[in-house]
């Protein structure tokens, strides 16, 4: 009966995140759903400019939040551990929805491009954006970032081991290739509105810093020399280049 519920409690948090995932690519193309980040209900710019700003701070404390080993710590006091992945993931992908349905939109253009090639070739991009997203989760291990090794692992008895830190694909090029592709998709759009740049910027900055401040000094404590060596090696967002090719299938053992 436990193991069927493990299961299911991880199953239904990664087909959440699956939904939540496919509606942010309409969200910001703004086509396909009721709420997109130029379409909804019209209220005072000031409104619009604390409402969307809550939201994105809710989202940040969130999602940091949550990842800090101390918070992991004290939610595994409540939840069984294998879990507690899923359980970041549930609640991640319900602050964003929240931040979908609840986004108001500031309409002032920013820019507006017409030309059919223009707009083909910036969707495109954004497109490719999303792409490098969902591929670099595949680049590390997919089922272990979104909790569904760890509670498949747990069901079936097996103790749970870190993923061991590796090179592969994009990670070869820049440390941090799943925020490339988030600021890619977020900037790559035809007609930016004040609110998509609003969203864009604020999400950019939030990423820079939270990369900075608090994911790299975690990656460092989990991998010790072996990160340092890659972060000397390997820029963090930007890629260079050249970069990579000394790198190719390299593999580190995890602490």
């Amino acid at each position: 009966m436990q193991r069927g519920i493990t299961i299911a409690y991880g199953g239904f948090c990664y087909l959440l995140f699956l939904l939540t995932f496919l509606y942010a690519i309409a969200f910001f193309a703004d086509f396909g759903v009721p709420r997109t980040i130029d379409r909804g209900p019209a209220v005072p710019a000031i409104t619009a400019l604390a409402v969307d700003i809550a939201l994105l701070g809710l989202f940040a404390i969130q999602h940091s939040g949550m990842a800090r080993s101390g918070f992991k710590h004290w939610l595994c006091r409540y939840l069984s551990a294998p879990l507690e992945r899923s359980t970041y993931v549930l609640l991640s992908s319900l602050v964003l929805l929240l931040l979908f349905w609840q986004w108001k939109p500031l309409p002032g253009v920013i820019w507006s491009l017409q030309s059919p090639v223009v707009v083909a070739l910036l969707y495109a991009i954004a497109a490719l954006g999303w792409l490098i997203v969902l591929t670099s989760t595949f680049a590390i291990n997919h089922f272990d970032l979104f909790g569904l090794r760890q509670v498949w692992l747990s069901a079936h008895g097996k103790p749970y081991k870190p993923v061991a830190f590796q090179e592969h694909f994009y990670y070869r090029l820049v440390r941090h290739p799943l925020m490339l592709g988030f600021i890619i998709a977020f900037w790559a759009t035809p007609t930016m509105t004040v609110g998509h740049l609003l969203f864009a910027v604020i999400s950019t900055a939030y990423m820079l810093l939270a990369i900075h401040f608090l994911e790299e000094p975690d990656l460092v404590a989990a991998h010790g020399e072996a990160y340092r060596d890659y972060q000397r090696r390997v820029p963090m967002i930007c890629p260079r280049l050249g970069a990579g090719r000394s790198a190719h299938g390299r593999r580190h053992g995890s602490t």
